[in-house]
């Protein structure tokens, strides 16, 4: 399959260009577009042929759900069975944005959507070029991240041609995505409102809309060293509640590792053993220069830190480093989401030294 890859202006979208994307949506094609977080990619959400698209060119498990994006809160509404107040408050607040709510399925949700379960993910995001691709499909968009199933997501166009090019009818180029890191997913399915995957939005500002949130059992600070935390769900049949949950995701090709300390050390001795390296670094380490390192100062605010933080990762795999050395941000709330991706996506995660 040709791959069509078309610029589309990210602030005012042409309509001809929009159109054409929505037609191909209609069909039951796939088109991958930018949002404000990473770019997505959509196929027509009440279409099952078209949703199972999806799955095959990720590479995807049937039993991880999808997020559903709509352009009007009455048409979130209109896919699930009820609406309760904490869903129109959060949505009044932060829609469009990146914020996904989970609720109980509609009918009209066909199960491939949901991974199985009785739940369905909607949002409204807020980019131009996502907006204006919903309401000429006029449909809902099914659309997780474009690219291949646990790998790293697409902030640019070109990263998703790298991805999915020959598997999808269309990329349309909106330039970088600003956030750079997926939704916050809000579970508002069961008795106690519940965080399952931090985002763009902060628990605390979430809180400021409902008090009761609490966060879901495997989103830790802290961790031991040794793997990423895993929910337990990749070896069963028994659908995921909410995208992001893989034990492995977000993941580059080389070899990450995750390190709060040591840093500086461990890029020593992956270059004594002749490793090709990246070291994304982060606050005042010692200066270091080798023909195989290629060195990448990581932001000090959180906000920065994740809107380049996939675009940096992308970077090092281009340059074909064999091992990336991370050095860890703090264990502070407005890191979670950060620190999340980064559990996920590394081979080896050290919280801190080994005493003694």
């Amino acid at each position: 399959m040709n791959t069509e890859i078309l610029l589309v202006h990210p602030h005012s979208p042409q309509h001809s260009i929009v159109e054409h994307a929505a037609a191909i949506l209609r069909r039951g094609g796939l088109v991958a577009f930018p949002t404000e977080t990473v770019y997505g990619l959509g196929a027509n959400a009440l279409d099952p042929a078209a949703v199972q698209r999806i799955f095959i060119a990720k590479g995807r498990p049937s039993n991880n759900p999808l997020i559903v994006h709509v352009a009007t809160i009455q048409a979130a509404r209109e896919l699930t069975t009820a609406w309760p107040d904490a869903a129109q408050s959060l949505a009044k607040h932060f829609w469009p944005g990146p914020l996904t709510i989970i609720l109980p399925k509609a009918e009209s949700v066909p199960d491939l959507v949901t991974g199985g379960g009785p739940t369905v993910a909607v949002r409204i995001p807020n980019h131009p070029v996502a907006l204006a691709l919903l309401t000429a499909a006029e449909c809902p968009i099914a659309a997780p991240s474009a690219n291949r199933s646990t790998e790293l997501s697409s902030t640019k166009a070109e990263h998703v041609l790298n991805s999915l090019g020959g598997r999808i009818e269309m990329i349309l180029d909106g330039g970088p995505t600003l956030g750079g890191l997926e939704s916050s997913v809000v579970d508002l399915s069961g008795s106690v409102p519940t965080l399952l995957r931090p985002g763009l939005i902060s628990p605390h500002d979430l809180r400021q809309v409902l008090p009761e949130l609490q966060l879901a059992s495997h989103l830790h600070l802290n961790d031991e060293a040794g793997s990423p935390v895993s929910t337990g769900t990749e070896q069963s049949t028994e659908p995921f509640l909410s995208p992001g949950l893989m034990s492995k995701h977000y993941s580059p090709r080389a070899i990450l590792e995750s390190r709060a300390a040591d840093g500086y050390c461990r890029v020593q001795e992956l270059l004594s053993d002749g490793a090709a390296i990246g070291w994304l670094r982060w606050g005042h380490q010692t200066a270091l220069r080798h023909p195989r390192l290629k060195v990448m100062d990581m932001p000090i605010a959180s906000i920065e830190y994740g809107s380049c933080l996939y675009a940096k990762l992308h970077d090092l795999d281009r340059a074909n480093v064999t091992h990336i050395v991370l050095d860890l941000p703090p264990a502070e709330e407005h890191w979670l989401a950060i620190r999340d991706r980064l559990r996920r996506a590394s081979s080896v995660w050290i919280e801190a030294l080994p005493k003694g």
